[in-house]
């Protein structure tokens, strides 16, 4: 065996074939053993298997195979997240239907996951874009709609003109589509909401449960949530008969107010256009502008004065009132009180219109003249100035002391506000789950009744025509209403796609045929043990499926609350980038890295020798090119190889670069651990302490850290157990940590074990075997080495039992050859000993 190479083009497949036909890891859940379940974000089937997937999924995949030899009944299933604009996309750009492009696309990552040998659970596999899920889907959404929790409305909303959908804040970066890249407009439509709003405060107190994840995701969330407490008052007209409503976080602030303004939505803004074309005109170029308040904070201020005026409840003075594009209705009241000395977006209003811009916070009394400098507001700390009764409070005094007046006076009140805003579920589009209602003229909106799901998409759609297909589709809105049978039209919104993941988690637990699960089989294996996916769904996907889990405990189906008990995320697989401009458009032309010829410190183009520019290491992009296709690799390296650099060097929450010299070292890794088992012996015989310590110490240091996710640390302690193992003479020692070795690589490099397992006549799979034991006696160290000094320079060192009485050591390093040589006769003039780490001798 030795002599030979693992060939892994032969064992893979043989191994993978095993593992199936034993059922090894199909998740029993009528199992005695306690239950785990491991589970990685689910993919969206795009095509191909990327290298950051292969990464994550390894992951979840060593803590999956090690909780089984650990003796655990593992639950780590597969599925995927199959619904979305890229497969309408793709049926407009290339004619084909979503439905084959998506179940194509899942065909060929399903193959590209399986080559890699993850333990996984494919008896549970689910595809979101089938009607036996999303059936049960459009059956939940009716329990939380009969319970209250679903509901219609019209509202502004961020309309993707490239998607043709409507888009939730979360899912508008920077004013953009998240997916299309597109400036987002407003729009008002009728929207179905979830009223994620009810669990806020439940959300942000259950973050301080989750000690298993990361602070920054916590964090991430808490501000999303985004709780506040303040004052909620009005404004009186002072030249028109109605009341301004506001809501402010800075009450102390109120003397420096020198404008009210509203948003374009506002319905003063709305009658005030009515009959000035100038605010309508105004209000119309607001709707085109930016969408969310991040967007808003970096675009021009810009705003119109509507010549209305409101009374200051504390001086009397009037206010003028602006239509401002910053002012966004879904914040708040829809109507700000201005503080531009304290706020540098009103700073860059009121500088822009030429607005008063008082001061009333400043760091002492003594500076209340004192100017704004570099032309900024100034929030930071200091007392009340320049404002009456509150002048030389702190600011928190301050604060309590106007809402006091305000709620004595009656004028307002003290209030707590979010800013989570309900999750707008309604998409205008095919590709997604049906809302399962009937709109009829005479009862209104109608739920679909339950043993009419599924809601089934049609086949046979037309998307020559931007746009919703169901909207235009002949027959298929067309229903009869359920409860008076006149005609009637189906709802041709459906659902947003992060619905789907919000609850896919239990369905992988409980697949029951008739509903979406079992609440006693679910107790078994949820909440989910550990959770791994990339921080980018920090808000999204996380925050909707905290939600839905407690919406769904809240009306009685489910009996926790949160869905994953431990979070971790993941670092990205980065690679540098090549490129050269053209000279056309000065625009760079990408190359991927099987297109370019690496060579000293620069780079060429395979196809003409020419060189490339290269890049910085980045993500791995298929619109910079830069990403490595795991099927070539692993035809080069074998999937053990591929597994086995996921898990190197980089710790895991950090990025990865990926090097062509990295996969090589991991290659010849696995021929050395190969030739290595072929040096097994069973009739072995003799003691090695020294390795048996190494052993032992090994094996309970790699279950820490596997248990930990420190895979980068397993790897580095495999590596020196590899060393010490073939530094050591034959002995029994020896051939039990070969054995041992094999055992302690499988979950990483499962085809190479299970080979080795072979190799060294182990019984049955090593995929099915158990954990090494640990000797805890092995795990203390017996001996140290002691160091000798001879007037403070290190002169010999000893290796002793621990603790050695003082004179012993004392007497053994007073005897060593090397300390008699340095000192040559002199007189020693004192000892000092340090137990079991030195002995320092004075000469």
């Amino acid at each position: 065996m030795s002599e030979n190479r693992f060939d892994p083009s032969q064992a893979d497949g043989r191994w993978q074939h095993a593992w199936a036909e034993a059922q090894c890891f199909e998740a029993d859940s009528n199992s005695p053993k306690p239950k785990s379940y491991v589970l990685e974000m689910f993919p969206y089937p795009s095509g191909r298997i990327h290298i950051g997937h292969v990464r994550n999924y390894t992951m979840g995949d060593v803590l999956a195979r090690y909780k089984r030899m650990q003796g655990f009944e593992v639950l780590h299933p597969m599925g995927w997240d199959a619904f979305g604009m890229p497969a309408e996309n793709a049926a407009m750009e290339k004619g084909v239907h979503p439905g084959g492009w998506t179940r194509e696309n899942i065909a060929n990552m399903k193959a590209q996951l399986k080559r890699l040998g993850f333990a996984l659970d494919w008896s549970r596999e689910i595809a979101t874009c089938e009607p036996d899920y999303y059936g049960q889907e459009q059956a939940l959404f009716l329990d939380l709609y009969e319970s209250g929790l679903v509901y219609r409305k019209e509202s502004a909303v961020n309309w993707d003109p490239v998607d043709q959908t409507v888009l939730a804040n979360e899912q508008v970066i920077d004013g953009r589509g998240w997916r299309s890249g597109a400036l987002v407009e407003k729009r008002k439509l009728s929207q179905w909401f979830l009223k994620i709003t009810d669990f806020a405060q439940d959300l942000l107190d259950g973050l301080d449960g989750l000690e298993n994840w990361p602070d920054k995701v916590r964090l991430m969330q808490e501000n999303w949530i985004g709780k506040s407490t303040g004052l909620q008052f009005h404004f009186r007209g002072s030249n028109f008969d109605e009341e301004i409503e506001v809501y402010t976080t800075r009450p102390d602030t109120i003397f420096g107010a020198s404008f009210v303004a509203v948003a374009a939505e506002h319905p003063i803004a709305h009658a005030l256009a009515d009959t000035d074309h100038m605010a309508a005109a105004f209000i119309e170029q607001c709707r085109a502008g930016g969408t969310t308040a991040a967007e808003l904070e970096t675009a021009e201020k810009l705003g119109y004065d509507t010549g209305l005026k409101v009374t200051h409840p504390f001086t009397g003075h009037e206010l003028p009132v602006w239509i401002a594009n910053f002012v966004l209705m879904e914040y708040g009241t829809g109507a700000i009180m201005a503080v531009p000395g304290h706020d540098q977006r009103d700073f860059d209003f009121a500088t822009k219109y030429d607005l008063p811009i008082p001061r009333v916070i400043a760091p002492s009394e003594a500076d209340a003249a004192k100017p704004f400098a570099n032309g900024e507001a100034e929030p930071g700390d200091g007392v009340l100035v320049n404002s009456d009764f509150l002048n030389g409070l702190s600011i928190e005094d301050a604060q309590v002391a106007v809402v006091n007046r305000a709620d004595h006076e009656g004028w307002g009140h003290g209030k707590t506000v979010w800013r989570l805003r309900d999750w707008g579920v309604s998409r205008q589009r095919y590709w997604g789950t049906p809302i399962p209602f009937i709109h009829c003229g005479t009862c209104g909106v109608v739920p679909v009744p339950k043993d009419q799901l599924p809601v089934v998409l049609p086949e046979d759609v037309d998307f020559a025509t931007p746009g919703n297909p169901l909207v235009r589709h002949p027959t298929w809105k067309h229903v009869d209403c359920p409860k008076c049978g006149a005609k009637a039209e189906r709802e041709t919104d459906t659902l947003d796609t992060f619905v789907d993941s919000s609850w896919y988690f239990l369905r992988f637990a409980s697949q029951p045929a008739d509903k979406p699960f079992d609440r006693d089989e679910l107790a078994k294996w949820l909440p989910v043990e550990q959770y791994i996916g990339g921080i980018e769904h920090a808000i999204l996907h996380l925050l909707y499926a905290r939600f839905w889990t407690r919406a769904l405990q809240h009306i009685g189906l489910i009996d926790f609350a949160e869905p994953f008990a431990s979070l971790f995320t993941q670092g990205m697989v980065t690679h540098e980038t090549y490129s050269r401009v053209d000279p056309a458009n000065g625009q760079p032309i990408y190359f991927s890295p099987g297109e370019v010829d690496r060579s000293g410190e620069g780079a060429v183009l395979q196809a003409d020798g020419s060189p490339v520019d290269i890049g910085r290491v980045i993500k791995m992009s298929k619109s910079k090119k830069n990403v490595v296709d795991p099927d070539d690799i692993i035809d080069q390296y074998g999937a053990d190889a591929v597994r086995w650099f996921m898990l190197s060097d980089s710790p895991p929450e950090r990025d990865l670069p990926w090097s062509v010299s990295g996969i090589e070292g991991c290659g010849k890794y696995v021929q050395r651990l190969w030739r290595l088992f072929g040096q097994y012996d069973a009739g072995a015989e003799g003691e090695d302490k020294a390795l048996d310590r190494k052993t032992h110490q090994t094996i309970a240091a790699i279950a820490d850290d596997i248990e930990g996710l420190g895979f980068n640390k397993a790897v580095a302690r495999l590596y020196e157990l590899t060393s010490a193992i073939e530094k050591a003479k034959p002995s029994a020692s020896r051939s039990t940590a070969i054995r041992t070795l094999v055992q302690l690589v499988s979950p990483m490099m499962p085809h190479l074990a299970e080979e080795g397992w072979v190799a060294i006549a182990g019984e049955g799979l090593v995929a099915e075997a158990a954990w090494p034991e640990v000797d805890p006696a092995l795990l203390v160290e017996d001996e140290v080495t002691v160091a000798v000094q001879v007037k403070g320079k290190l002169r010999d060192t000893l290796t002793v039992a621990k603790g050695l009485p003082n004179a012993e050591l004392e007497a053994l390093a007073l005897a060593s050859e090397k300390v008699q040589r340095i000192l040559d006769g002199a007189e020693v003039r004192k000892v000092i000993v340090v137990p079991d780490r030195l002995v320092n001798i004075v000469a």
